[in-house]
C-alpha cells in the first residue's frame, strides 16, 4: 500500500551549513527534493555528470548561478539543468526559500564538485 509522503516521513538529510533536505521520491531513476535554504545560505558550485536536473521554488527567493550568468527565481518559478552544466544554488534574501529538485536518474553518487 502506498501511503503520502511529507517532511514528517520522508528520509531527511542536513547539507551544508544550515540547510535541509528531505527525499520525497528517491528511486534510481528519479529522485525528488524537497530542500529548505536559510537566508544568507548557498550550495557549493557543481555539476553532475548522468542527472539532468529541475529546480522549482514553492516559497521565497534564490538564485541559481552559472559560469557566466545568474538567474534569479521567485516562487511559481523553475529551471531545468542538464548534465555537465556547473551550478550553485543561492539565497541572498533575508528570509527562507523552500524548492523542489527533481533528478533523473538520481543525483545521489554523481555530483562533482567544481
Amino acid at each position: 500500500m502506498t501511503m503520502a509522503v511529507s517532511i514528517l516521513n520522508a528520509e531527511h538529510f542536513l547539507w551544508g551549513d544550515a540547510c535541509d533536505g528531505w527525499h520525497l521520491l528517491k528511486r534510481d531513476d528519479v529522485g525528488v527534493i524537497l530542500e529548505r535554504v536559510p537566508a544568507g545560505c548557498a550550495e557549493v558550485m557543481h555539476y553532475h555528470q548522468v542527472s539532468r536536473q529541475f529546480f522549482f521554488v514553492l516559497e521565497g527567493r534564490g538564485s541559481m548561478t552559472f559560469k557566466d550568468q545568474t538567474i534569479k527565481l521567485q516562487a511559481g518559478e523553475g529551471l531545468e539543468i542538464p548534465p555537465g552544466v556547473p551550478h550553485q544554488f543561492s539565497n541572498l534574501s533575508q528570509s527562507e526559500v523552500r524548492f523542489l529538485v527533481l533528478s533523473v536518474p538520481k543525483s545521489q553518487g554523481d555530483r562533482i564538485t567544481v
